[in-house]
């Protein structure tokens, strides 16, 4: 069932066997599991329905450098679905080399090994509706041209796929599930504001609870598990203090909010392909219907042997920002600002002057080009604001065959860039806000020049392309819009020494016998692949281990019990 925690009494004490904290991706996969029975989950979300002003509110934060990184409440949703509401619903699973340690990238590696994870790849691209678990154009496409016809790369394969989302919200899509389910108990406006352990901080005793309006109640389950996402996780874990945890649960060693990672990503150089060879830019469908997209993606065993960072680049229109582009359907996306998303329309701006010069040719393009952004507008209107599975992104074929490179780069983990309390600074529960100090390391910037330079030596080796860029520009454009959108990544990692690490190889907080965590927060390295589609099929790892954790315990009657 989903309630509002409104209905239920101040002062209550609830006793499910599970208390699942956040109903996003990883939360409401979590609670599916049990859907069925096997015991009883209560299921807390901050949000509502919908999103509400009081509520996003409680994300605000403080930002070390706001050149490098988006205000605390951006980029993520407390509502109903999390951030499910908002994603591009890019899917991509992890490789065997991400899970391995790359002292190169100052990377200790996964505690679990690659094949840990496979037996919940394909669950978990069902569940984020992105078809099959096939991510080679081979398999996926096998009717489908070549990205670049004749490229041969040796560093830099070009047969790798992205898979898209429709996108789907989770709470829209799964919600009747847990409502028809006996066995979870939803309820809504439920701020979780402190985690309490027993005297001998091993256990979690109970989790507190309140409501903007003034309700408060306290739950006191079997096993908790936080699945709020890379930042909420750490603030409430250091909030959260006690006799035998002064600095915080999890945090003796003081680890819990370091080593925070999201992605390096930009917009650079200039791809011209020869005359004669031909490219598949764009998105292709597979049979289920699911959108795919190939790109260039180093390849393991290069990466292994010179010690770079995962990194993948996708053929890209020029910037939109430069009218000298001369597409109408470019244009019309920067003069359309205002009505596009924060979240997006922060990539239309590229901090450059821009006056009412730079408008009028933009305007200008949008009529000249008038026939190309007609279709363009239409395409957007049924091909993505009507449809239900969406066209994931826009896709312009720029003249003389000259693209731009979008790349994604991972970011390796330094503990100097974390997440921080804000002690002075609260919200309207009270509880401190978040200090975000995002930074990037010259490692991060070399290994992203080095893949460049691969790449171009990939192109021109097969003779088929050419890709130029400025090298001492590298820096400025991966860095321009800094950490990249809604990866919020390892402030919670996972490891197998205490002294380095907040969980363990299961998601348990080291030390803590009931305590877990759910999402990207527990990731010890970033890859270069967007989180979500990897933070579902560890979620469904996590499930596995607390079914048969709860099974031995004598199970407790009802979630609202």
């Amino acid at each position: 069932m989903i309630e509002d925690a409104a209905t239920v009494p101040n002062g209550t004490t609830l006793t499910p066997d599970l208390c699942i904290v956040g109903a996003g991706a990883a939360g409401i996969t979590l609670a599916l599991q049990f859907a069925r029975g096997g015991a009883s989950v209560l299921l807390l979300e901050s949000g509502g329905r919908a999103p509400e002003a009081a509520t996003q509110a409680l994300y605000e934060g403080e930002v070390a450098d706001a050149r490098l990184h988006a205000p605390a409440h951006r980029y993520r949703a407390r509502v109903f679905g999390g951030s499910t509401t908002i994603w591009g619903g890019r899917c991509t699973p992890l490789e065997p080399v991400d899970f391995e340690p790359a002292p190169a990238l100052a990377r200790d590696g996964w505690p679990i090994a690659a094949d840990a994870l496979a037996p919940y790849w394909a669950a978990a691209n069902r569940l984020c509706e992105a078809g099959d678990p096939h991510y080679t154009a081979d398999a996926a496409l096998p009717a489908g041209a070549p990205l670049v016809e004749g490229f041969a790369g040796v560093h830099f394969s070009a047969d790798t796929l992205e898979r898209f989302s429709c996108p789907t919200d989770f709470a829209a899509r799964y919600g009747t599930r847990l409502e028809a389910s006996p066995h979870v108990r939803v309820l809504l406006h439920a701020n979780v504001t402190e985690l309490r352990l027993d005297a001998a901080g091993r256990r979690l005793e109970h989790v507190a609870v309140r409501t903007l309006a003034g309700g408060h109640f306290t739950v006191r389950p079997r096993a908790g598990v936080l699945a709020v996402g890379g930042l909420e996780t750490p603030r409430l874990l250091l909030a959260s203090r006690g006799p035998s945890h002064p600095r915080g649960i999890g945090n003796a060693h003081d680890v819990v909010g370091r080593h925070y990672m999201c992605h390096l990503a930009g917009t650079l150089g200039t791809v011209r392909f020869a005359p004669h060879v031909r490219i598949a830019h764009g998105y292709e469908r597979s049979d289920e219907g699911v959108y795919c997209r190939r790109r260039f993606a180093l390849r393991p065993d290069a990466r292994r042997r010179l010690g770079l960072p995962g990194f993948a680049a996708r053929l890209h229109h020029p910037r939109i920002t430069d009218p000298g582009h001369g597409s109408g359907p470019l244009s019309l996306l920067y003069l359309a600002r205002p009505f596009i998303p924060w979240e997006y329309a922060r990539r239309l701006d590229d901090g450059e002057p821009r006056g009412a010069r730079a408008w009028l040719r933009h305007a200008g393009n949008v009529l000249r080009d008038l026939p190309a952004t007609a279709a363009f507008g239409w395409h957007l209107l049924r091909e993505r604001r009507f449809a239900d599975r969406k066209f994931p992104s826009i896709v312009v074929h720029p003249r003389h065959r000259a693209y731009s490179l979008d790349i994604h780069a991972e970011q390796e983990p330094t503990p100097d860039s974390r997440v921080t309390l804000v002690e002075h600074a609260r919200d309207a529960l009270g509880m401190p806000r978040l200090r975000i100090d995002w930074r990037y390391t010259a490692r991060d910037v070399a290994g992203v020049r080095r893949a460049l330079a691969l790449l171009a030596g990939d192109f021109a080796r097969g003779g088929v392309a050419t890709l130029d860029y400025d090298e001492a520009s590298v820096e400025r454009e991966i860095t321009r819009y800094g950490a990249y959108g809604g990866h919020h990544i390892g402030t919670a990692r996972m490891g197998r020494d205490p002294r380095r690490s907040v969980v363990d190889a299961d998601c348990r907080v080291h030390g803590v016998e009931n305590l877990y965590v759910a999402g990207s927060a527990v990731f010890p390295a970033s890859s270069q692949a967007n989180p979500t589609l990897a933070l579902v099929a560890l979620t469904l790892r996590l499930a596995r281990h607390l079914e048969g954790a709860l099974a031995a315990q004598p199970l407790r009657a009802a979630a609202g019990a």
